[in-house]
């Protein structure tokens, strides 16, 4: 089974496309002052860099990243996307968006899809808040095809994951995983039969996460159980167990994209095909999204607690007892902004004090894109240009050749410079326009 840090980020940039990539980052290789975070994807940058994703430990400084908003009961009914927020707008305050994320997301028939065009990367969201342990459900149908993988999971900042997730040529099983820290373990899989098409009927997916054991259920039937005290580490001196705040992420990803390592494809059914049914029919792979519910562990003292305002770490070892659980705010107040310096690029003061409009230095703020789709959902009856139908963008082309990660395969002046990640103006106004969903952290059996 494969562990994905799942997916890439978006950028909603203005201009230019820089030519080197953003400084790389690890536990051994933290990032510089001046491109403070450490993103999900192991580079370093500000802004959205800094919010979900953003790891402390390979930061500047563990108050590089802004803290994540903490956890909040909630039914979120997938029938709009009026709550949702691409990366490139969203600034950490989650009353302003329920989930955040890249790649396209539609509606059809009171449902999101999470869809996947030929020669892209897929869709990832992400809920804006974080669990510190509690219950998590999706009621979902998944995609199917080789090569073309639904994911459903659990993961923190620091790497911490808990997964759900399908296989397109196997639809009658869902495969479980967990990680301490992103370690690569490849002991910690485990299959679960599901009663029927997981691509033709909805069924309810159910993580429960405590402190002492982790269930996976199934229609509400558990499935599988691991328990913490069986996953003691006497070397490092430690539970290798998920314990870390985490948000909920909901993917659908190329495992057989032919790009990626082998070990990848194999275990993701085989090579993708780009002109598989599903593309001709419909324009892309998807999932489909009903609902997800998300229930908050109940406790009066840590770990797990959820009466402040934000979570935060207090050591490198990111271990739950080293989480805050605090009144830290979460929110920037521009795409230049850290957690060392939340205010910057502020547009407020920066049109009082009549300075110079911080358009004019690029820098790493979102790594990543997307733009519209422009096909048909399943079973509408719209052209190939979705003008007619519930299918959102401007119609594709056969720009994409697969050799980049990109989501915008309508050719253009700059289509094939948008697989790298584009420097964001700071201006960030409403000129500025999608590009490139990027994938990283792929580990493999």
């Amino acid at each position: 089974m494969v562990r994905t840090s799942v997916l890439g980020a978006a950028l909603l940039g203005a201009a230019s496309v820089l030519a080197v990539d953003p400084p790389s980052c690890s536990l051994d290789k933290k990032c510089p002052k001046e491109m403070p975070c450490c993103s999900q994807y192991g580079q370093c940058g500000v802004g959205a860099y800094c919010l979900g994703g953003c790891d402390p430990r390979m930061s500047y400084s563990l108050d590089s990243c802004l803290p994540a908003p903490v956890c909040k009961d909630k039914v979120y009914k997938m029938d709009s996307l009026d709550r949702y927020k691409d990366i490139s707008e969203y600034l950490g305050d989650p009353k302003t968006a329920d989930w955040v994320g890249q790649g396209e997301p539609l509606i059809y028939q009171g449902n999101t899809l999470l869809t996947m065009p030929p020669k892209s990367v897929g869709t990832v969201l992400a809920t804006t808040t974080y669990m510190w342990y509690g219950s998590v459900r999706a009621r979902l149908k998944t995609s199917r095809g080789r090569g073309v993988v639904t994911a459903f999971i659990l993961y923190s900042d620091v790497k911490d994951e808990i997964d759900f997730e399908w296989v397109g040529v196997d639809l009658g099983t869902v495969q479980t995983n967990y990680y301490f820290q992103g370690i690569p373990n490849y002991t910690n899989t485990g299959n679960i039969s599901i009663s029927s098409n997981s691509y033709e009927d909805f069924h309810d997916y159910e993580i429960q996460w405590t402190p002492d054991e982790i269930r996976w259920l199934v229609d509400g039937k558990v499935g599988r159980v691991k328990k913490r005290s069986e996953t003691w580490n006497a070397t490092a001196n430690q539970w290798d167990f998920p314990q870390t705040p985490a948000r909920v992420q909901i993917s659908i990803w190329p495992g057989g994209l032919e790009t990626n390592a082998e070990g990848t494809i194999n275990w993701a059914g085989g090579k993708i095909d780009w002109e598989s049914d599903e593309i001709k029919n419909y324009g892309y792979y998807f999932a489909t999204f009903a609902e997800v519910e998300v229930k908050c562990y109940r406790t009066d003292s840590p770990p797990g607690t959820n009466k402040g305002i934000s979570y935060y770490y207090t050591d490198y070892r990111a271990t739950n007892d080293t989480v805050v659980d605090g009144n830290k705010s979460t929110v920037i107040k521009s795409l230049l902004a850290t957690g060392l310096d939340p205010t910057k690029g502020d547009p407020a003061k920066a049109s009082k004090s009549g300075s110079a409009s911080a358009a004019e230095s690029s820098v790493f703020a979102i790594p990543g894109g997307g733009v519209g789709i422009g096909n048909p959902v399943p079973g509408s009856s719209s052209g190939s240009d979705g003008s007619s139908g519930s299918g959102t963008g401007t119609g594709r082309s056969s720009f994409c050749d697969g050799s980049s990660f990109s989501q915008d395969c309508t050719g253009g002046s700059d289509a094939g410079e948008n697989a790298g990640v584009r420097g964001v103006r700071s201006g960030l106004g409403a000129s500025a326009f999608a590009v490139v969903v990027g994938i990283a952290g792929l580990l493999f059996l």
